[in-house]
């Protein structure tokens, strides 16, 4: 299953994107509102939980300055990815794209599909905010 967020574009370069987005402790800054939970575990790893879910651990898998920060499933049974692609635009002003990728069985992907579109899609409305 691939799903991508609209691009969003930020009134930040793109490193300053990706400085923010290396930091996992401020992901919480962009979480939905429904999160019931969320614990910096280490520098590159949290756990984070919206109400009705498991939770979920990620840890930062890759990260290529200025333009590419992968996080990953760390443990757990569902195996995925999400990606946060950083274009510059200008000098002042950056793109993002969010892409959450994973393998997944019929039914569990059609069940899942919904919330993480959902999901993905409030992470990339929230960093043009909050970056």
């Amino acid at each position: 299953m691939n799903l991508e967020s609209p691009k969003t574009t930020i009134n930040k370069s793109a490193k300053e994107t990706f400085d923010f987005l290396s930091e996992v402790k401020n992901f919480e800054k962009l979480m939905p509102e429904n999160i019931s939970k969320f614990e910096v575990l280490d520098d590159d790893k949290f756990l984070f939980a919206l109400k009705g879910m498991p939770e979920i651990v990620l840890k930062k898998k890759e990260a290529i300055s200025p333009n590419k920060i992968v996080l990953g499933a760390a443990g757990g049974k569902l195996d995925f990815s999400l990606t946060a692609d950083i274009t510059a635009i200008s000098e002042n002003s950056s793109e993002t794209q969010l892409t959450f990728e994973g393998e997944f069985n019929a039914m569990m992907a059609m069940m899942i599909k919904g919330p993480i579109s959902k999901f993905i899609e409030t992470l990339a409305t929230n960093m043009s905010v909050v970056v």
